[in-house]
């Protein structure tokens, strides 16, 4: 049986409140992304998603628990009622959209092939053919490299986490990583063994899996009046300014995403 780690958090953008006040809502978690959700150095539960759902959860008077699990595992658990939301860089695509409904987007960000600065490769089938491809398994990334790349003779190897793709990129176990450019930035490219590697080629694009991009996750066909709550959060985080202050503390480009 998995162990579930619970951290709680108080606190955020708008001040404090006293927890034993509000009402939990638990939120599933995958701390392997950096700088979305990661563990500190001091072992706390750190990031944009983590300080967003923060601020979200005390704009609808409630206390934020997060229960981390896998990414792979966080749709399943969700379904099997272990939390209440999801809120993990979790891609609105049309695919998900048959397990759970989502929330407004909070933010979009592109997603690039990785491989070593000397490398010709690029991010199509013809050029990484007979290669080696880590993705994060149950991600989206997956996805695209299952439908695009595995059946034009690409070996897409899935692991549990962007940290386990890199360890294997750097030792010569992988040729190429696809992964969301803002996280293998900031935990791979700019760290000293990530030096001899870059973001190649274009960006690679998909509308149905990439280009709607992150929302909070719900079950399907439930908890409508929370969605309406969580919904009514993200408009007003970005109509007062508060998306663009605390995306402009973690990220030098713009993420924000349009609202019809």
């Amino acid at each position: 049986m998995k162990k579930w780690i619970v951290l709680l958090l108080a606190g955020g953008m708008s001040g404090c409140y006293a927890a034993q006040t509000l009402p939990a809502l638990t939120v599933g978690i995958d701390p392997t992304f950096p700088p979305f959700e990661y563990m500190d150095d001091s072992g706390h539960l750190a990031g944009f998603d983590v300080q967003l759902g923060e601020e979200i959860c005390q704009r609808i008077h409630r206390h934020c628990t997060f229960v981390s699990l896998p990414f792979d595992s966080l749709i399943p658990a969700l379904q099997a009622r272990k939390f209440d939301i999801i809120l993990s860089s979790l891609s609105i695509n049309n695919e998900r959209k048959k397990s759970v409904d989502f929330s407004l987007p909070l933010f979009s960000t592109p997603v690039y092939l990785i491989a070593a600065k000397s490398s010709s490769l690029v991010a199509d089938a013809a050029s990484l053919k007979g290669h080696r491809v880590g993705v994060q398994q149950g991600s989206v990334f997956e996805t695209y490299a299952d439908k695009y790349w595995r059946p034009q003779g690409v070996e897409v190897v899935t692991y549990q986490s962007p940290d386990q793709i890199y360890t294997d990129l750097t030792a010569g176990r992988l040729d190429a990583s696809l992964d969301d450019a803002v996280s293998a930035t900031f935990s791979f490219l700019k760290k000293p063994q990530g030096s001899g590697y870059a973001l190649k080629g274009r960006e690679v694009t998909d509308t149905a899996l990439f280009g709607q991009g992150t929302g909070i996750g719900f079950r399907k066909g439930e908890d409508l009046q929370l969605q309406q709550q969580v919904n009514q959060a993200i408009t007003d985080i970005y109509s007062d300014g508060s998306f663009a202050k605390l995306s402009h503390q973690w990220f030098t480009f713009n993420v924000a995403v349009q609202h019809k």
